[in-house]
């Protein structure tokens, strides 16, 4: 079992995972009656994002599993932050912002967007007379400068929506993408700034009078973690080719609202590795890890689902890794993940299992090209003829 010390991940308590961004409204206050100067100035303050992986894979499905650590084996050392990254999410200091005005009309259609860029957690800008529509997503920032996530602002001003591109790594999947960076986002509609203050408060400490919003910064990429745990190998397996493939994701997702696609699903790739000696509640097992962001279960927003009987999802999942064996061939197995992507919507822990001792090894010259769908072997266990 890996120890808690063995993780970095940003703190905070479950209900810092809905995100309350305040907004100021700077106004003239020479004398009463106090009345808003026409083109006032509003102030944004984004507070810290900060998500902890116990909260928000809070399942109600894991029954007797306490957290997705109780399940988790491969760990996470230095070697993994340095190949993929944390294993949670991480905080976001830049934010692109779209403002919407809609006139005197509350939730009408946009036909003009006012666009900014926020660094770190702070915006001021001129508002007037009538409702505006915000949206909030965070600005993408890798370490190499180059992202996979692309933003279509222009099919309409209504909502814009995320996607990823193609992978350019040679996959056996025909639809390989790269998987998106952590996206956040938050939209609220229909907010009223009038001359009566309705909905403000004065603070006597700055001498404005302060507007709050009910915004919602919250993941719309997901985060999982996969495993392929070998039990019996004694060295049967000696490695992998370094990529995963996971089926049956959102190619893109809607910004404003969350929802993933539901009409275009894609095999997102990552980076694996191999570990020896891993423990599993006192037994010394054989590890194929990895971790990966999707844009999750099409047709769905995964932060607005309780339960698993809640999740309508037709699409199957693969989990797909190719494994090399102590005598130089290789071959890809392939496992049928989808009932436990499906109680994992929102991310979480994949495992699969393999007892080793029903597993030949394949003796064709060249590598056997070996593809086998195999389920958990603790549900049932297969064996091949390779």
């Amino acid at each position: 079992m890996v120890k808690r010390s063995n993780y970095n991940i940003l703190t905070m308590t479950r209900s810092a995972i809905v995100v309350a961004v305040t907004s100021l409204l700077l106004c003239c206050i020479p004398e009463p009656p106090l009345h808003l100067f026409d083109g006032g100035d509003v102030n944004i303050q984004l507070p810290m994002v900060k998500l902890e992986l116990d909260a928000y894979w809070d399942y109600e499905t894991y029954g007797d599993i306490n957290s997705w650590r109780d399940e988790w084996y491969y760990g996470w050392d230095e070697t993994d932050r340095r190949i993929f990254g944390e294993i949670g999410y991480t905080e976001p200091n830049a934010f692109s912002l779209r403002r919407y005005f809609t006139g005197m009309e509350p939730l009408a259609p946009h036909t003009s967007v006012y666009s900014n860029t926020i660094e770190g957690h702070s915006f001021q800008g001129k508002y007037t007379w009538g409702f505006w529509d915000i949206l909030v997503w965070n600005d993408i920032k890798t370490p190499d400068g180059v992202q996979s996530l692309n933003f279509d602002e222009k099919t309409s001003l209504d909502y814009v929506t995320a996607y990823t591109n193609p992978s350019m790594v040679p996959t056996r999947a025909d639809r390989a993408y790269y998987q998106p960076e952590e996206l956040f986002s938050a939209y609220e509609q229909g907010i009223e700034i009038d001359r009566n203050l309705s909905g403000f408060e004065y603070d006597p400490i700055t001498g404005v009078y302060v507007k709050k919003l009910n915004l919602v910064l919250e993941p719309i990429s997901y985060i999982y973690l996969t495993q392929v745990i070998l039990h019996h190998n004694r060295g049967k397996i000696v490695g992998v080719d370094g990529i995963g493939r996971l089926s049956g994701f959102a190619q893109k997702t809607v910004v404003n609202t969350g929802v993933a696609a539901d009409n275009d699903f894609i095999t997102v790739y990552y980076d694996t590795r191999f570990k020896n000696n891993c423990d599993m509640e006192g037994e010394p097992v054989d590890i194929v890890g990895g971790r990966l962001l999707t844009f999750g279960i099409g047709g769905l927003n995964a932060n607005r689902i309780k339960h698993r009987d809640d999740v309508k999802d037709k699409v199957p999942h693969y989990l797909d890794v190719t494994m090399q064996f102590n005598n130089g061939m290789d071959s890809t197995f392939v496992f049928d993940v989808s009932e436990k992507v499906r109680r994992r919507w929102k991310g979480g822990v994949i495992t699969v299992e393999l007892d080793m001792d029903t597993i030949s090894i394949p003796s064709r010259s060249g590598g056997s090209a070996f593809d086998a769908v195999v389920k958990d072997f603790e549900e049932e266990t297969h064996e091949f003829d390779l």
